[in-house]
């Protein structure tokens, strides 16, 4: 059975979204099925697909527990250093603060709302 996987994201705006994604996954996103589609290559394999849901069956924004994580290794750099540069530039691509960082047993993270209002979760370990 040849089983693939990928991670959904409908998007007022695809191509900003994919955009803001490419840039700070450093990787280049694609077109994908439509020109309201657009397909961002996922660090864990797999893709990261963007859309603007049907005009019939429209997704409404919904809020919940649900949240992209992004993670990288400090690489014996002190942790905290790495996430606020690493915030910076999310937040120069457009990204919102939701919560400060903060230290947490298993590495130093921070919460932010993506340009579309996503939940997405920077750590550092």
């Amino acid at each position: 059975m040849g089983l693939s996987g990928s991670i959904v994201l409908a998007a007022d705006d695809p191509a900003v979204l994919a955009a803001f994604y490419a840039a700070l996954l450093e990787v280049e996103a694609t077109p994908g099925l439509g020109p309201s589609h657009w397909r961002v290559p996922w660090p864990a394999g797999g893709q990261l697909e963007i859309y603007v849901p049907s005009r019939t069956r429209p997704q409404p924004h919904q809020g919940g527990r649900l949240a992209l994580c992004l993670q990288q290794s400090s690489e014996g750099r002190d942790a905290m250093t790495v996430l606020t540069a690493w915030l910076e530039v999310a937040e120069h691509l457009g990204a919102d603060q939701a919560e400060p960082p903060r230290q947490e047993p298993f590495g130093v993270e921070a919460w932010l709302l993506d340009p579309e209002g996503n939940r997405l979760l920077l750590l550092v370990s």
